[in-house]
């Protein structure tokens, strides 16, 4: 029996966008890389990357609490790795929040690069890369 309420809204999972450069010293970065030092992290962007989710779904694909998901999305989100996507229903008629990658490739870049100039030739060198 279907609900009246959609189950399976459609998301928005975006396209591939430009790479990000990171230096290795800059705030940006160390929330990037915190965000990812955690193995449950890594796995809820993977699962993301198979397949947008709900904090539920999540939970239940790599094996944790809803809490602790949501605490790593709110990383995640921070550091511009997850996007809200879209939202979906449950069978309750409850809404969720369903999340998504945002496929930005980045690099982190250690030393060497200390003006914008060459951060610009450099995002420049890895855009002709990516093509």
């Amino acid at each position: 029996m279907s609900g009246l309420l959609p189950s399976d809204g459609d998301v928005d999972v975006g396209g591939e966008g430009s790479p990000r450069v990171h230096l290795f010293d800059d705030e940006e970065t160390e929330e990037l890389i915190g965000s990812l030092s955690c193995a449950t992290a890594r796995e809820i962007l993977s699962s993301l990357h198979e397949s947008p989710a709900t904090a539920a779904e999540l939970a239940d694909s790599v094996d944790t609490s809803i809490q602790n998901v949501r605490h790593h999305l709110g990383n995640l989100e921070d550091a511009e790795l997850v996007q809200l996507a879209g939202t979906r229903y449950s069978e309750k008629g409850r809404e969720m929040k369903v999340y998504a990658p945002t496929d930005d490739p980045f690099v982190v870049c250690v030393g060497g690069v200390d003006d914008d100039g060459a951060r610009e030739g450099i995002v420049d060198a890895i855009e002709s890369f990516l093509e």
